[in-house]
C-alpha cells in the first residue's frame, strides 16, 4: 500500500542536481500549492493557504526536470507522498516529501516544447539541438508500435504511392473500435 498524490503547483526554486550513493542523478525542488477560491462579494480570486513539498525525481526523469524546469513555472507532479516527522532544539514539525514518478508542465498556463533523450548507447548526445530523429534509428523507437516498423505514408498497400501519392487504404496499425488510448 502507497500514497500516490498528484499536485499541481509552481516550482519556487531552480531544481537542484543532487546524486544518490551510486552516482545516479537526483533533482531536487520545492513546490508550492495553493488553494484559490473566488470571492463572490469582492469579486476577485483570493489565494488562500499555500502547502510546500520537497519533490525528487531520480534517474533519467530527473535528468530531464534539471533541463526542463525553472522557478516559478507551473507544473504537474504525479507520485508517492511521505509525510516525515522532525525535530531541532527550537522547533518541531513534518514535511511533506514527493518522489515523483511523473513530471510535466500546465500547458494552461503556457507553452512546453517536447524534445526526446537520446537512449543510452545511442549516437548522438541527448541534449543536442539535433531533432531526435537523428539521435535514435527508428527501429530502436521506444515511440513506435511493438512489432511494427515505420512505413511511408504516402505508400499504398504494396509499397507503391498512388498517383496522388497518399496512402493505400491497408492502415499502418489497426484499433478495435473500443480499444482506449489509456
Amino acid at each position: 500500500m502507497s500514497d500516490h498524490i498528484t499536485l499541481v503547483g509552481n516550482v519556487v526554486g531552480d531544481p537542484e542536481e543532487r546524486a544518490t550513493r551510486g552516482g545516479d542523478p537526483i533533482a531536487a525542488f520545492r513546490l508550492a500549492v495553493s488553494e484559490r477560491r473566488f470571492d463572490r462579494e469582492r469579486g476577485q480570486w483570493i489565494d488562500g493557504h499555500t502547502n510546500y513539498y520537497a519533490v525528487s525525481v531520480f534517474g533519467e526523469l530527473g535528468r530531464n526536470a534539471l533541463e526542463s524546469l525553472h522557478k516559478g513555472e507551473r507544473v504537474i507532479v504525479a507520485g508517492r507522498l511521505r509525510l516525515r516527522e522532525w525535530e531541532t532544539d527550537a522547533k518541531r514539525g513534518v514535511s511533506a516529501d514527493v518522489t515523483a514518478e511523473a513530471v510535466g508542465h500546465d500547458l494552461r498556463w503556457g507553452v512546453s516544447t517536447f524534445r526526446r533523450s537520446a537512449k543510452a548507447g545511442a549516437t548522438g548526445t541527448a541534449h543536442s539541438d539535433e531533432p531526435a530523429a537523428r539521435e535514435t534509428p527508428n527501429d530502436a523507437d521506444a515511440w513506435n508500435v511493438p512489432g511494427d516498423t515505420p512505413a511511408d505514408p504516402r505508400a499504398s498497400a504494396d509499397g507503391i504511392p498512388d498517383a496522388a501519392g497518399e496512402r493505400g487504404a491497408t492502415p499502418l496499425v489497426e484499433v478495435a473500435a473500443d480499444a482506449t488510448p489509456f
